[in-house]
């Protein structure tokens, strides 16, 4: 482990900092079995003791999890509870209540120059295009626009395959591709006459916008997703220590 430009910060947390990076950067993903504590040790030159209490705080986060007898696994990413993990959708009060699904339109669709970048396609590519609609109850409160690497999730265009609320699950589990991370942005914006009739709002109305970065292994971006939805129905809510 190179300490040359980190002497102030403590060795536990440089074995943290370690084991995050190589999760951030797709070498291990969830369910991935990680090293023995005598053998990250060893690699990091470090003690053991200071491998275990990094270990310990990764689990406590949830970042990691122990089966006993068998080893420490990189956890699954529960996108349902990280999606709008600050900022949620629901009634006045900021309670949050479910969100359906259901998908409106997909098919193979050449993307545009920026979307094509940010998924290190050329321009003019054909991409995977998905829009879902997300109510609750019978009221449309936001729409998802997803483009996917199409060779990653083949077929998924087609009709017949089912698309479930948590989409990554199915992604996992279907087709074999490892979800690492997400990485989303926050911005407002105002609504166009399209999106206002889908939502029911005046045009030029206030809306939310999500814009959310999927990777894989080896920092792939495989997901750009766009989600605008009704800021009417959207609230904040943090707690400061």
């Amino acid at each position: 482990m190179n300490h040359s430009n980190e002497d102030h910060i403590p060795l536990y947390r440089r074995v943290e900092q370690h084991i995050l990076d190589d999760i951030n950067q797709g070498r291990l993903v969830p369910g991935d079995l990680i090293p023995s504590e005598p053998k990250l040790a060893k690699q990091l030159n470090v003690s053991q003791g200071t491998v275990k209490k990094a270990l310990d705080n990764l689990v406590n986060e949830k970042r990691l999890y122990r089966h006993q007898g068998k080893g420490t696994y990189v956890s699954t990413i529960n996108f349902n509870n990280s999606l709008f993990r600050f900022f949620s959708y629901g009634d006045a009060s900021g309670h949050g209540v479910r969100i359906r699904k259901q998908v409106i339109e997909r098919r193979l669709k050449i993307g545009t120059k920026h979307i094509c970048q940010q998924l290190d396609y050329p321009p003019e590519s054909e991409l995977l295009y998905i829009k879902r609609g997300g109510y609750i109850h019978d009221q449309q409160i936001l729409i998802e626009h997803s483009w996917w690497c199409p060779e990653l999730v083949p077929g998924l265009e087609k009709e017949e395959i089912h698309i479930p609320d948590l989409m990554y699950a199915m992604v996992v589990e279907t087709f074999g591709v490892p979800v690492v991370r997400s990485e989303e942005t926050l911005t407002a914006d105002i609504a166009n006459q399209q999106t206002a009739k889908a939502l029911g709002i005046k045009e030029n109305s206030p809306v939310v916008v999500l814009i959310r970065h999927t990777y894989s292994r080896n920092n792939k971006m495989i997901e750009y997703r766009k989600t605008i939805g009704r800021a009417d129905k959207f609230s904040y809510k943090a707690e400061i220590r």
